[in-house]
């Protein structure tokens, strides 16, 4: 029988159960306690009234959240493209291009190669609160090295997404149809056992909406579920496909008509928005406001991948979201736990209650609104993972 841990003496614990605490959507209760057994929550409540228990600690005053669920990064690649950001912070606008960079470098890696940077990647998001991520592949673009970096990806995740369209393959620039062809087939057959997700950049200079239709529906067809990086650069078709095709997530949602905005309200899909890419572009922030008053699921996750959105840090893109586009700390803490849960269709991360898995962080601070009040400054001090201090 495993044994069981209380830490007591929590200023204020998020659960993301309004059934819970102050019957607000973090459900807040203060000066509280959570109990674990094994890796789940087992009881969660005031302090006081905390159960006995194996073992105790003491939060010493300090907040205590779920872990962060970052629900949308790229990050089996090898390279970097700081001459890139270099040059755009220097007056040159973002374009999907640079993808191409990224490829080169990540076809010429060796397997070893991709997994250190993988795990390099995955300990500092760690470290910083996120204890659950989904990552993808999409830097390979041949047959053998989608199939490669889902294989990676797979031995330390499970919430894993076939991206084969990212782009099209520089070796189909001269014939699409053949690229998407080659996605929706052989491709899709290598990849398809090593992933849990399918995905397609929906943009102009990447696919139009009839070539994510075909890309999406055929990976449904072999057990992946949708999601879509959909209407980051420009307005198109991409959240009104995910909606119809019941995508657990349309990402970015940047340049949104009122139609879209009441698709999504009207749908299961979740909208995450992923402020890291508009701060390293300098382009138009999403407007998370608008898509809350509608009544919209939002997630916020970090895109983290090295040519858009080099940042690993959830808390970053929390004081992001409350700073440049309309969220409320609550919100915005929500978004980025209970909202990435949902943006992956799990109900056992992103909240503390009973039943749960036991990963939450501990802040050096009495409350969450401490992410956005202290920007930039780590406070991320102790993190648990599925029951397991991580030293």
């Amino acid at each position: 029988m495993s044994s069981s841990t209380a830490i007591t003496n929590i200023a204020t614990l998020v659960t993301n159960s309004p059934s819970l605490g102050d019957g607000s959507p973090l459900g807040l209760i203060q000066e509280a306690a959570v109990v674990i057994e094994g890796d789940r929550v087992v009881w969660t409540g005031e302090s006081s009234k905390a159960p006995a228990t194996d073992n105790r600690v003491d939060a010493g005053g300090r907040a205590v959240l779920p872990g962060f669920v970052d629900s949308h990064s790229h990050l089996v690649f090898a390279g970097d493209r700081t001459q890139e950001f270099n040059a755009r912070m220097s007056g040159r606008s973002y374009t999907a291009g640079g993808i191409r960079t990224t490829v080169a470098a990540t076809r010429a890696a060796t397997d070893e190669e991709l997994e250190a940077n993988l795990t390099r990647y995955l300990a500092e998001a760690l470290r910083q609160g996120t204890t659950t991520f989904e990552t993808k592949s999409g830097y390979g673009l041949t047959v053998a090295d989608e199939a490669r970096a889902l294989r990676i990806a797979a031995a330390h995740t499970d919430e894993v997404t076939y991206l084969g369209a990212h782009i099209v393959s520089p070796d189909y620039a001269d014939d699409p149809a053949a690229y998407v062809s080659l996605v929706t087939g052989e491709m899709l057959d290598a990849c398809a056992p090593h992933a849990r997700w399918i995905d397609v950049f929906c943009e102009k200079g990447a696919f139009d909406g009839d070539q994510a239709r075909a890309i999406l529906t055929a990976g449904r067809a072999r057990g992946l579920h949708p999601r879509i990086h959909a209407n980051q650069l420009s307005h198109g078709p991409g959240v009104q496909l995910a909606v119809e095709l019941d995508a657990a997530s349309a990402d970015h949602c940047t340049h949104l008509t009122d139609a879209d905005v009441d698709a999504l309200a009207n749908g299961d899909t979740v909208a995450t928005l992923l402020p890291g890419a508009e701060f390293s572009t300098r382009a138009e922030w999403p407007d998370a406001r608008r898509l809350l008053d509608a009544g919209v699921t939002v997630a916020l996750s970090t895109d983290c991948n090295p040519g858009s959105s080099f940042t690993s840090s959830v808390p970053f893109c929390i004081a992001l979201a409350v700073r440049d586009m309309g969220m409320t700390p609550d919100e915005a803490v929500w978004s980025a736990t209970a909202g990435g849960a949902a943006a992956l269709r799990r109900t056992d991360i992103g909240r503390l209650t009973p039943g749960a898995y036991a990963d939450l962080i501990v802040l050096d601070a009495p409350s969450h609104v401490h992410l956005a009040y202290r920007p930039g400054v780590p406070l991320v001090t102790d993190v648990w993972r599925r029951g397991v201090r991580q030293g």
